[in-house]
């Protein structure tokens, strides 16, 4: 089977990848050129862990390619992914230009049946005006092309990409035709010999499934949140309560850890989206407003509590950074809590040392030298009046916290994951502050 995918950023590229490991002859397409021309010699320009290995596998094999032109490929392929970016508007309401581009150059250059499937993060009613501007260019041509459209949207976790591609928990796709459904059957088939979990919707249900999940675990965060600020004002333990509450097997376990907010490139973007289609309709997500609100104000607890630590006083203090990204396993720093704190720091006129495993190129990127880069953890806790932890990467979970004693200037730790335990720190003989 052969595909052309329309996009290489994170969700295009990973999709790409992994079509091709299963068998299928995927072309990824990019309008950047030097873009294509470092994936064409193998260099990947996003991070995420096993992407590297099997697109360079996949190439080498011959089932994976890049192009510039989605025309010069459209012959070869019976289905081609629009993956292109969303990215939202000044009102929070995604911006589709991209994909009804593709939905053009698509409709300009097809000569026979093919499945045009959008897998960006679009809102509902995007797959009408994507037919619609295909329609529009065949009628330019003067020509009657049969193609069916078809929604099926990513659920993807940076970091943890790879597996969710290859080992879903549930594949979604949107369809108003049966040869359509086929199609898109066929492709993930592959997927799914450990059991079937395709769910055909329509295609509004499945544009809105995507938005609606990132939507729900995000009120999951910020309420857990809510409830963290609140057990430290009562005196309550808030990992006990998350996990008294997540014993419950109608709640569950997952995203109840409370934190310094979530950020990266999906829930921003998605509530706020949410929130903006809800309002052209004449609806006020009430809900989803205060989901978007408690989030804004957490990425500011943990710097409130090391303000009150120093009696607002931070002039001249040096403050170290361990974790830039927004989560693990990833360099993605979009929406990330540490932009929020570093620019409080800042304008406290605080000195700021950081370190991160993945993500220091990317904060040089965004910050230049605003801030100190260090080569390692415990460079970046030299001579540090605080430490503040903020990205729960596996190496910062065990420090040897005798070095970090011996090189810090303080004794404060401020942890944004609550990764540590405030018994074992203070024994230690470490001022410790966590979330709730």
């Amino acid at each position: 089977m052969n595909i052309a995918i329309v996009g290489t950023g994170y969700v295009g590229l990973v999709s790409g990848a992994c079509f091709a490991e299963m068998g299928v002859d995927v072309t990824c397409v990019d309008i950047d050129g030097a873009k294509i021309e470092r994936l064409k010699q193998g260099e990947i320009p996003i991070y995420e862990p096993g992407l590297k290995e099997i697109v360079r596998r996949n190439a080498k094999a011959g089932r994976l390619h890049f192009s510039t032109s989605l025309a010069e490929v459209l012959d070869n392929v019976e289905v081609v992914f629009s993956a292109v970016g969303t990215p939202p508007g000044e009102d929070g309401s995604a911006d589709i230009r991209y994909v009804l581009d593709v939905a053009r150059e698509f409709g300009r250059n097809i000569k026979d049946y093919k499945l045009l499937v959008t897998k960006s993060t679009v809102p509902v009613g995007t797959a009408e005006k994507v037919r619609q501007a295909v329609e529009e260019e065949l009628r330019k041509r003067g020509v009657e092309i049969p193609f069916d459209i078809a929604s099926n949207p990513e659920f993807l976790k940076e970091g943890a990409a790879i597996k969710d591609f290859m080992t879903p928990d549930r594949v979604v796709v949107g369809t108003d035709n049966a040869q359509a459904r086929k199609v898109m059957a066929r492709l993930y088939k592959p997927f799914m010999l450990s059991g079937e979990r395709i769910l055909f919707t329509d295609i509004p249900s499945a544009e809105m499934i995507k938005y609606a999940a990132n939507s729900m675990l995000a009120t999951r965060i910020s309420f857990m949140n809510d409830i963290a600020n609140l057990c430290e004002l009562v005196g309550a333990d808030v990992n006990m309560v998350r996990k008294g509450i997540g014993s419950d097997t109608r709640i569950g376990k997952k995203f109840l850890y409370p934190g310094i907010g979530y950020g990266g490139s999906c829930f921003p973007k998605d509530v706020k989206a949410l929130i903006q289609t809800a309002s052209e309709h004449g609806y006020d997500m009430k809900v989803l407003k205060a989901v978007e609100e408690v989030n804004e104000r957490q990425k500011e607890v943990l710097f409130d509590k090391l303000s009150a630590y120093f009696k607002g006083d931070l002039k001249g203090k040096t403050i170290a950074i361990w974790g830039l990204s927004f989560k693990p396993e990833t360099d993605d720093m979009r929406e990330a809590p540490a932009l929020v704190i570093i620019e409080k720091l800042l304008e406290a006129g605080a000195r700021v040392k950081v370190f991160d495993p993945i993500a220091i190129d990317e904060c040089r990127r965004r910050m230049g030298d605003k801030v100190e880069y260090a080569p390692d953890m415990y460079e970046a806790a030299h001579d540090a009046d605080a430490l503040m932890m903020l990205t729960e990467w596996k190496q910062f979970r065990l420090p040897s916290f005798s070095k970090l004693k011996r090189v810090m200037r303080g004794k404060a730790i401020f942890d944004g994951r609550n990764i540590y335990d405030k018994n074992e720190m203070e024994e230690q003989g470490f001022d410790y502050f966590k979330i709730g």
